[in-house]
């Protein structure tokens, strides 16, 4: 028996898994899974930023001012990186 005809079955069913999967045929995301992903961009933004504020404050003694400043900094990223998938989901 010759492979010839399997291969060439594997070769359809390969293409069109891969048509299937493509970056051109993403499925939309639903409205409540936007939300879910932006707003986790911004609490994980706020969150890592006040925790590194938090042990630099430990480190260097300087108790409430650099939680303060990264807290800050966080807000910052959080909602930058709110605007930047925002504006990606609206391609």
């Amino acid at each position: 028996m010759s492979n010839d005809p399997f291969k060439t079955r594997l070769k359809i069913a390969k293409n069109k898994a891969k048509a299937k999967y493509s970056k051109n045929n993403r499925v939309p995301i639903s409205n409540i899974g936007q939300a879910f992903k932006l707003s986790t961009e911004l609490v994980s933004a706020v969150v890592v930023g006040t925790i590194i504020g938090f042990i630099l404050d430990k480190w260097f003694g300087t108790k409430p001012w650099l939680i303060i400043m990264f807290f800050f900094l966080g807000v910052i990223a959080g909602i930058l990186n709110v605007f930047k998938s925002a504006k990606k989901l609206q391609k």
